[in-house]
C-alpha cells in the first residue's frame, strides 16, 4: 500500500491491480452507463405552445392598403392618379398619391371659381338686368326702341328660379304700351363680349354645356330643337323650335333612315358659323327627338326671346331684334326704366352651378373675382383669382387656370390645391352656402345616381368633373366614427372605360365613409 500511495502522490499514472480499487471502478462505470441509458431513453415532456396575442391592424395603414388596391386595378393602371385625403378633425393626412402633380380637373375647377367669388363679391351679390325705353311713349305707342341692358346674370329665366318672361311683358302693359315702332335691342356692353373660353374645343360649342355666357342670358342660352323623321327613307327630317326661339337660324342636316335604326343626332356651331346646325339620322316612324343645343349669340338670343314674348302677348313690335354691337349708332341708356330684374343671390346661383355643373354659370361667376364693382372681363378676373389663391397660401405652381368652368384642357390643378380650398370653406354645421351648393351622393345633382345603397349615400358632398379620359371628384365625407374627411381624387389619361374609373373613385369614397380608427 505504501508503494501505491507514493506513486499517486507523485502524480504518476499507472495501473493499480488491488482488488478493492478495481471493484470501485466497475461500480462507477456501471452507474455511468445506466445514467446515460436513462437519459437517452426518456421521452421529453410535451410543451403546449402558448397562443400569441392577436396583432391589432392599424386602421390607417389598412385604409391605405385598400385604396392602393382600388387604384391599382386593370383599366386605369396606365393613367395618372392624383389623390389627397385628410382628416379635418385631426389635421392629419390619411392618404396621398401624386399630391402636387398638375392634372386636368374638369368641372372640379368650379370649386375654385365659386370660392373666390364668394369672398370677393360675397354670397349676397345679385346681378341686375334693366329694360328701358329709347324714345317717347305717346298714346300707348313707344316711338323708339326697347333696350335690354344686361349685367351678366346667368340665371335669367333659368335655374335656380324657373321664372317666366311674363314680368317683362307686364312691365309694358303697366305703362299702357301696345305698340313699339322700333327694335328690341340687347345691350351687352357692361360685360366682355361673348366668346368661348381659352382652348375650348370647337366640338363643344354646339352642345348645351358649351353655350356662351354674355351680359344677357336667357334660359341658360340653350334651345331645345324637336326633330321629327320624314315620311320615307332618304328624306330630310323636320325641325321645330319653341315659340320664344322663333327667328333663330337652324340648319337642318338630318336624314331619315330605315325604321328601327337608332337615332343619332348632334348639334354643331363651327368656328366662324353664325347658325346652329343639327346633324345626324333618325329612323322612319321614330318618335320625335329633342336636341338641347347652344343658342349661339346670347345677346341676340335674349332680344329675340323678348320680342317674341311681346308679340305673343299682343304687343306689336315693328322692328327686329338686334345686338347693340351690330348697330351703327348705339341708343342712349337714359330712358325710362320699365322693369328691373335682380337675380337670386350668389348663394342660390351657386347651387345649380355646382350641383348641376352649369358651365355658363361658372363663367359668369368667374368675373365676380374682380369684386362687386370690378370689370366684368375674363383676364382681370383670372388675375384676381390667382392673387386670391396666393393669399390663401396656395403657390402659383399649384394651379394653372384659364377659365371658370374647367371646360378647357389648359386648366390644370394639383389635388393639394383642391383640398386646400375645400379646407378653407369647410363648415361643420353643413349649413353654409358653400356646403349647401355641393351635390349629395345618391341624392341630387351630378351625384344623384352614384353611391346609392352604400355608406356614401346621403353622406358624401362633392363636385364632380368629367371630360374624355378625365374623371375627378372633390369634397367631403364623414367616416363611420363621424370624423369629417376632405378629399380630392383625380384620374387623367386612363386607358379603360370611364365607368370603370368612376366606380373606382366611388369605391374609394365609400371606403372612407366606412373608415373607423378603432382597430379591427
Amino acid at each position: 500500500m505504501q508503494i501505491v500511495r507514493g506513486a499517486l502522490q507523485r502524480g504518476e499514472r499507472r495501473s493499480v491491480s488491488h482488488p478493492a480499487v478495481r471493484t470501485m471502478r466497475h461500480l462507477h462505470f456501471a452507474f455511468f452507463i445506466l445514467h446515460v441509458v436513462f437519459i437517452g431513453c426518456a421521452r421529453p415532456r410535451p410543451v403546449t405552445p402558448q397562443p400569441r396575442p392577436p396583432q391589432a391592424v392599424d386602421p390607417v395603414q389598412q385604409l391605405r392598403t385598400d385604396i392602393d388596391a382600388a387604384l391599382n386595378q386593370p383599366g386605369h393602371l396606365h393613367g395618372t392618379w392624383g389623390v389627397v385625403i385628410e382628416s379635418l378633425a385631426r389635421n392629419d393626412r390619411l392618404y396621398e398619391r401624386n399630391p402636387q402633380t398638375l392634372l386636368v380637373p374638369g368641372s372640379t375647377m368650379k370649386l375654385v371659381t365659386v370660392a373666390v367669388a364668394s369672398e370677393t363679391a360675397t354670397w349676397e351679390y345679385t346681378f341686375e338686368t334693366r329694360l328701358l325705353t329709347a324714345g317717347s311713349i305717346d298714346d300707348g305707342v313707344l316711338k323708339g326702341d326697347l333696350v335690354l341692358v344686361g349685367g351678366g346674370d346667368p340665371s335669367l329665366l333659368g335655374r335656380p328660379v324657373s321664372d317666366t318672361i311674363a314680368p317683362w311683358v307686364d312691365a309694358l302693359k303697366a305703362r299702357g304700351i301696345t305698340r313699339v315702332t322700333g327694335r328690341v335691342i340687347g345691350d351687352d356692353d357692361a360685360v366682355e363680349e361673348p366668346r368661348p373660353g381659352f382652348a375650348w374645343s370647337w366640338e363643344d360649342m354646339g352642345f348645351a354645356y358649351g353655350a356662351l355666357p354674355g351680359a344677357l342670358n336667357f334660359a341658360e342660352n340653350v334651345v331645345d330643337v324637336t326633330v321629327t323623321p320624314g315620311n320615307a327613307e332618304g328624306l330630310p327630317a323636320t325641325i321645330e323650335v319653341p315659340p320664344h326661339a322663333r327667328g333663330l337660324e337652324v340648319v337642318n342636316r338630318i336624314t331619315t333612315i330605315a325604321a328601327g335604326t337608332p337615332t343619332n343626332l348632334w348639334p354643331e356651331i363651327r368656328p366662324g358659323d353664325v347658325a346652329l346646325t343639327i346633324y345626324g339620322t333618325i329612323g322612319q316612324g321614330a318618335a320625335p327627338a329633342v336636341v338641347s343645343a347652344a343658342a349661339g349669340n346670347p345677346t341676340l338670343w335674349v332680344a329675340r326671346a323678348l320680342r317674341n314674348a311681346l308679340l305673343e302677348a299682343g304687343i306689336d313690335v315693328e322692328g327686329e331684334a338686334a345686338d347693340i354691337d351690330d348697330l351703327p349708332v348705339k341708343p342712349a341708356r337714359d330712358g325710362l326704366v320699365l322693369h328691373e330684374h335682380r337675380s337670386p343671390p350668389l348663394s342660390e346661383v351657386a347651387k345649380p352651378l355646382l350641383k348641376e355643373s352649369i358651365n355658363l354659370y361658372a363663367e359668369a361667376v368667374l368675373r365676380l373675382a374682380t369684386g362687386p364693382e370690378g370689370p366684368r372681363t375674363t383676364d382681370p378676373a383670372l388675375d384676381a383669382v390667382r392673387l386670391r389663391l396666393q393669399a390663401w397660401g396656395i403657390p402659383p405652381e399649384g394651379i394653372q387656370i384659364v377659365d371658370g368652368s374647367g371646360l378647357s384642357r389648359r386648366d390644370v390643378i394639383a389635388p393639394e390645391t383642391l383640398v386646400t380650398v375645400l379646407r378653407r370653406f369647410y363648415d361643420p354645421s353643413k349649413q353654409s352656402p358653400w356646403m349647401q351648393a355641393l351635390a349629395v351622393a345618391g341624392r341630387d345633382g351630378t351625384l344623384e345616381r352614384r353611391m346609392k345603397g352604400t355608406p356614401g349615400e346621403g353622406n358624401a358632398l362633392a363636385k364632380s368633373g368629367s371630360m374624355s379620359n378625365i374623371r375627378t371628384l372633390a369634397g367631403y365625407v364623414w367616416s363611420a366614427d363621424g370624423e369629417p374627411l376632405v378629399y380630392a381624387v383625380m384620374a387623367n389619361n386612363f386607358e379603360g372605360s370611364a365607368a370603370n374609373v368612376v366606380a373606382t373613385i366611388d369605391k374609394v369614397i365609400v371606403r372612407l365613409a366606412s373608415f373607423s380608427r378603432t382597430p379591427r
